[in-house]
C-alpha cells in the first residue's frame, strides 16, 4: 500500500514538474514572439506586408527590394505595399475572398467568380473612385477567348475562374449597359450586375437590394438604423399596421425600419431578376408586380408609381451616417440614390473596416486602432476614393504586428 501510495506521489509530483515545465516553455516562446514582432526589422516587416496583402511570400528580389523601401533606402513603406499588390494573388485571392460574401444572401465567400466580384476588383485595380460603385455604367469581362458574356448565365466568370485567368492583366472595363441591355442611365454599377440581380432582385420585393447593401457597404443591419420617429407615409401596403391584431408591434417595431427603408428602396422600382430567362429585367415606367404583393394587408399604405426615392434618414437619428449635404437627399432611380449611399461617411468607414479587418486580421481594437482608422484612413480614402490605397495603409499600420 504505501508504495502504491508513495508511486502515485511520485508520479503526480512528475506531472506537476513537466506541467511547470511547459507553462514555461510556453511562456517563454510568447515572450520571444513578443519581442520579435516588437523588435521586427525592415526586411521582417517587409515579409508580413506581402503576406497580408497577397497571401503569399515574395520572392528574393522582391523581398529584397520591399525591405530597402520599408526602411526607407529606397522609398517608404507605402511604395513596399504597392509593389506588394503587383503580385496577382492580390487579385485573384485576395480581392475575390474579399468581394465574394457581399454577392450572396449567405454571405459565403465560396462562391464562383462572377460579374460583380469581377467588377469591384477591376474598380479597386484601375484606382476607379470606389464612391461609384452603386451608380457607375461599369462592367469587368474576361478575355475574348472565354464563352462570352452572357445575360442568363454565369458561364463566362466561371470559365475564367477554371481556366486560371490572371485578373490582374485579363480583366478589361466595358460599359455596363452594351452588355446587359438596359439604358445607360438604369445601370446602376454593382447592383445592376447579374449576379446581385440574381441574389438581391430575385422575387421578394426588392428590399433585400437595399438591405443588403446597407450590411455589406454601411456596416449597418436595419436594426442598428431602427428609428420609430421618421414619417411613416410611404411604408407600401404591403406591411401591417396591427401584425397579430397588435398596432402596437407595428408603432415599436416595423415602423422602425420601414418608414427609412421603404422611401429607399422606392428606387429599384422597375427592376426584377427574371427566373425563366436568368437575366435582370428592367421596366422603364412600369412598377414591377411585386411592388404591390400583399397590397390588401393594408390598402391605405403607400402604392409605389414611380422610381422615385427619399431619404427620411437625413434626420433624425440616422444623420450619424454622415449625408453629403451637397446632394439633394431624393431623386429618381438607382443610379442616384447609389450616389447618397456611397458619398455618406458610414460607406467609407465602413470600407476602410472592412479592409482593416482583411489585412490586420482583426477589426480596430483599441485607441491606436481606432485613430489609425477614423482619423487616418477614412479621411484618405475619401480624399479620392481609392482602395488600393486603404489596402496600402491597412498593410503598412500592421506591419510590425
Amino acid at each position: 500500500m504505501k508504495d502504491r501510495t508513495w508511486t502515485g506521489n511520485r508520479h503526480a509530483d512528475g506531472q506537476d514538474r513537466v506541467g511547470g515545465l511547459i507553462k514555461l516553455l510556453t511562456f517563454g516562446l510568447l515572450c520571444i514572439g513578443l519581442v520579435t514582432t516588437a523588435s521586427a526589422g525592415p526586411r521582417e516587416q517587409a515579409r508580413r506586408i506581402h503576406d497580408r496583402l497577397a497571401g503569399v511570400p515574395p520572392n528574393e528580389t522582391v523581398l529584397s527590394s520591399m525591405e530597402a523601401q520599408v526602411s526607407g533606402q529606397t522609398g517608404a513603406a507605402i511604395d513596399a505595399a504597392y509593389q506588394a499588390m503587383q503580385n496577382p494573388n492580390f487579385y485573384n485571392v485576395t480581392l475575390k475572398n474579399f468581394a465574394a460574401p457581399w454577392t450572396n444572401r449567405d454571405q459565403n465567400v465560396f462562391v464562383p467568380l462572377n460579374d460583380y466580384i469581377a467588377t469591384v476588383i477591376g474598380m479597386i485595380r484601375d484606382g476607379v473612385a470606389f464612391n461609384t460603385l452603386f451608380s457607375a455604367d461599369l462592367l469587368y469581362i474576361g478575355p475574348g477567348s472565354l464563352p462570352p458574356y452572357s445575360n442568363s448565365n454565369n458561364n463566362h466568370y466561371e470559365q475564367m475562374e477554371s481556366q486560371g485567368v490572371d485578373m490582374m492583366t485579363g480583366l478589361q472595363a466595358v460599359t455596363q449597359s452594351t452588355f446587359n441591355g438596359l439604358p445607360p442611365a438604369a445601370t446602376a454599377g454593382i447592383w445592376t450586375t447579374r449576379a446581385a440581380a440574381e441574389a438581391f432582385f430575385i422575387a421578394g420585393t426588392n428590399r433585400a437590394q437595399f438591405r443588403f447593401t446597407m450590411l455589406n457597404h454601411l456596416c449597418n443591419d436595419m436594426e442598428q438604423v431602427h428609428d420609430v420617429k421618421r414619417t411613416p407615409d410611404r411604408i407600401r401596403q404591403d406591411v401591417s399596421r396591427s401584425p397579430g391584431g397588435d398596432s402596437r408591434l407595428f408603432l415599436n417595431n416595423c415602423i422602425g425600419c420601414h418608414s427609412g427603408m421603404d422611401p429607399l428602396a422606392g428606387a429599384f422600382a422597375y427592376y426584377n431578376f427574371n427566373e425563366t430567362t436568368g437575366s435582370v429585367e428592367y421596366t422603364p415606367g412600369v412598377v414591377q408586380p411585386k411592388y404591390f404583393n400583399n397590397d390588401t394587408n393594408f390598402e391605405f399604405g403607400y402604392r409605389t408609381t414611380d422610381d422615385s426615392w427619399a431619404n427620411y434618414w437625413r434626420n433624425g437619428q440616422n444623420q450619424f451616417l454622415g449625408w453629403d449635404t451637397l446632394l439633394p437627399g431624393s431623386g429618381f432611380g438607382a443610379a442616384s440614390m447609389g450616389q447618397e449611399l456611397a458619398n455618406s461617411d458610414a460607406f467609407a468607414k465602413c470600407q476602410v473596416r472592412k479592409v482593416f479587418r482583411a489585412v490586420c486580421l482583426r477589426d480596430p481594437e483599441d485607441p491606436a486602432d481606432r485613430s489609425q482608422v477614423d482619423n487616418v484612413m477614412v479621411p484618405s480614402f475619401k480624399a479620392g476614393y481609392q482602395m488600393k490605397q486603404t489596402f496600402a495603409e491597412a498593410a503598412v499600420y500592421c506591419m510590425g504586428q
